[in-house]
């Protein structure tokens, strides 16, 4: 028997890595149970999902949708934040976030910008403004971070 190769009838243009990644983000984004922000993270590695994250509450405890929103100046409290839950599900499972990439539907807070520099993150895409923060953006540029906006 010998193989035979057939002609693709595929007529579109797969989208790319990035555009994936950043639509699983969108999707993420979707079990937020804090509705002030719904925000959805991808952690990716040589074009692998190493962890993903959403807005919400500690494991365990109420959600905001739950429980209603827990505010100290103007912040809900009860919620951590989607990039934060990517690193912290990365650090429980023992998986290297160096010079790994995040896709986040919102430019990130000044906080997660921090965290995301601290565990070696060197690529930021993002989907929509949100605040950014003039130093987390210095920041970025200052440890050679790679931002994109899709």
């Amino acid at each position: 028997m010998t193989d035979q190769i057939l002609p693709s009838t595929r007529h579109i243009t797969r989208e790319s890595w990035d555009h994936y990644f950043i639509k699983l983000a969108t999707t993420i984004a979707e079990r937020s149970t804090c509705e002030r922000a719904t925000v959805g993270a991808v952690l990716v590695m040589a074009h692998r999902i190493i962890a993903t994250g959403y807005n919400g509450s500690i494991a365990g405890d109420p959600h905001c949708d739950e429980a209603g929103h827990l505010m100290r100046d103007g912040h809900c409290i009860r919620t951590l934040h989607a990039e934060m839950n990517a690193i912290l599900q990365c650090a429980e499972n023992g998986v290297s976030t160096r010079n790994a990439t995040v896709y986040v539907t919102f430019f990130p807070c000044l906080n997660c910008t921090k965290a995301l520099i601290q565990a070696g993150v060197t690529s930021v895409y993002y989907a929509h403004d949100y605040h950014n923060d003039p130093y987390a953006v210095d920041l970025l540029a200052s440890h050679g971070v790679t931002v994109i906006k899709l």
